[in-house]
């Protein structure tokens, strides 16, 4: 029985290729997305802490300069937040982008998958429609031949 030999079969593994390297970047880009959130979720506690710490000392005496420190240390760390905070958008939208691109490749991959299958369906009927040419063949043949005896 003859094989089914794909002409364009490197394309269909280039295409496969090019998919699973898409996958990569997206897993890498939601990697990224998790860890800036991460960091930006630290940087709101820690804020709140030192929020939270600055109510408790209010009953205290503590002198100017410590307050006033501890006033430049929340607003350096509200400066931290909103780098952060377009840190985070910055890694979604390379999430987005990632995403579009897996999803044309995975597009372009079924395109030519579908397009092997098709031929090799072909392929398939081709071959039973000339197996079945020789049986029908050598029928006639032996049909044909006890006649002429």
């Amino acid at each position: 029985m003859a094989k089914f030999n794909y002409p364009y079969q490197k394309i269909v593994d280039l295409k496969s290729s090019e998919k699973t390297q898409a996958e990569w970047i997206l897993s890498t880009a939601l990697g990224k997305l998790q860890d800036e959130e991460k960091t930006l979720d630290e940087l709101r506690r820690e804020k709140a802490q030192h929020q939270e710490a600055m109510l408790h000392s209010a009953s205290q005496v503590i002198s100017l300069s410590e307050l006033r420190i501890s006033q430049d240390y929340i607003r350096f760390l509200d400066e931290c937040i909103e780098r952060k905070i377009q840190d985070v958008r910055s890694a979604q939208r390379d999430v987005e982008i990632s995403q579009t691109k897996l999803t044309d490749k995975m597009m372009d991959e079924k395109v030519w998958l579908k397009a092997k299958e098709k031929s090799a369906f072909r392929f398939r009927q081709e071959l039973l429609l000339r197996e079945q040419n020789e049986l029908d063949e050598m029928a006639s043949v032996r049909y044909v031949t006890p006649a002429h005896s």
